[in-house]
């Protein structure tokens, strides 16, 4: 029932910026812990950034701190990944990962299709 899109990946030259989108629309619940991960061939996937509904912090990936920020918009239903300083290894697939709920109690997740970021000269 719930639709995430995942957009604003593309090429970018190492140390150059993208934001990518996650608009999350289709379902009555409310929306509560948003991820952003990352899957490159071969290897792990990875959690990029954790954001909570509110008042806790957002927890990052080590090895993008200090570059990438993650920021939600609870009006409009959709979370960002500004990534700044981009690296050869930042390339991959991004995944926006959902959480549903009701009364605090989640209930269900959903997963966007992904968005390739490639970085590359």
């Amino acid at each position: 029932q719930a639709q995430i899109v995942e957009s604003g990946g593309g090429l970018v030259q190492p140390g150059g910026s993208l934001r990518l989108s996650c608009a999350a629309s289709g379902s009555l619940f409310t929306i509560y812990d948003i991820r952003w991960f990352r899957q490159t061939p071969g290897k792990e996937r990875d959690l990029v950034a954790h954001i909570p509904r509110t008042g806790a912090s957002t927890i990052y990936l080590n090895s993008v701190k200090g570059r990438f920020t993650a920021s939600r918009d609870n009006v409009n239903n959709t979370a960002y990944l500004q990534m700044n300083s981009l690296k050869p290894e930042d390339t991959a697939v991004y995944l926006c990962n959902v959480d549903y709920g009701r009364s605090g109690r989640v209930l269900d997740s959903w997963w966007g299709r992904g968005a390739q970021v490639t970085v590359s000269s």
